[in-house]
């Protein structure tokens, strides 16, 4: 997401956008360096969902990602997926559900670690369909997507975009999305909320700067940001990808942060989810 903001956005305003991965700490590093940045639009952020979890997830956090750093514009929504190794013998969520209940704790659950989105998404699911799944965690959906075609482990909610190339090549067997609708690139995959009802859980991205950075800047970046999103060769490359255009005003996003933010607290606090 970030190679492919930047570079349209190098093109729009003519400057370079370097993407500086800093990996670590559930993108904690990251977001620490930017909140110490200067102000001066220079330096951005690719912020997520993440973000807001690990506001729950972590007790000693340097910064307070809602106060220091500002948004800017958001960039798309997109959900998960709750795929099975095809060895499992159901093919419906409904029918997992019953599976699971005579197997309590039997079955494993693929986790990209503590409070990912594998992770989340999984825990309000087991919450709201009141089933036993003995969650395995692991650096993420790419060390545990070949346990899960292996067999070794059973059920996963993974993001799409990182699972959507087994499912077409039928590795996979996808028995639900974890958006609230159906999503156009698994168009025959119903909603887990079909099955159990008011489940949704989905994602995010968008782009944040150091507070107080100044509104003439955020303005400029917000606007070639939507410019984006109005476009349909980068739309449709979001589409592939399982993500759904999401564009917004700089103060409609933080709106969102905040409401977000408020509502997976809430599911951390009572799971009990914390850094392992």
């Amino acid at each position: 997401m970030a190679r492919l903001i930047g570079q349209w956005l190098s093109q729009r305003l003519g400057q370079q956008f370097v993407i500086d991965d800093r990996a670590g700490a559930s993108s904690n590093i990251a977001t620490g360096f930017v909140a110490r940045a200067n102000p001066d639009g220079y330096t951005l952020l690719l912020i997520s969902a993440g973000n807001a979890w690990n506001t729950a997830i972590y007790d000693n956090l340097k910064f307070d990602f809602i106060r220091d750093i500002a948004p800017v514009a958001s960039l798309e929504r997109g959900g998960g997926v709750m795929v099975v190794n095809p060895s499992v013998p159901v093919k419906t969520v409904s029918e997992f559900i019953s599976y699971a209940k005579v197997n309590p704790g039997k079955i494993h659950m693929a986790s990209a670690g503590p409070g990912s989105a594998p992770h989340l998404y999984g825990e309000l699911f087991k919450v709201m369909a009141g089933v036993d799944l003995a969650t395995v965690h692991f650096r993420g959906s790419g060390p545990a997507l070949p346990e899960l075609l292996s067999g070794r482990i059973q059920v996963m909610f993974d993001p799409v975009a990182s699972s959507i190339g087994y499912i077409r090549a039928g590795q996979l067997r996808p028995l639900g999305v974890t958006t609230a609708t159906r999503i156009n690139v698994l168009p025959d995959v119903p909603s887990i909320g079909d099955f159990v009802p008011g489940y949704e859980a989905s994602g995010w991205d968008g782009i944040g700067v150091p507070a107080n950075t100044p509104p003439q800047i955020i303005e400029i970046l917000n606007r070639e940001v939507n410019a984006a999103l109005a476009d349909s060769s980068f739309r449709a490359r979001l589409t592939d990808l399982g993500w759904e255009p999401f564009a917004s005003s700089p103060a409609e996003f933080g709106k969102f942060i905040i409401e977000y933010t408020d509502k997976w607290e809430k599911l951390i606090r009572a799971a009990g989810i914390k850094l392992e």
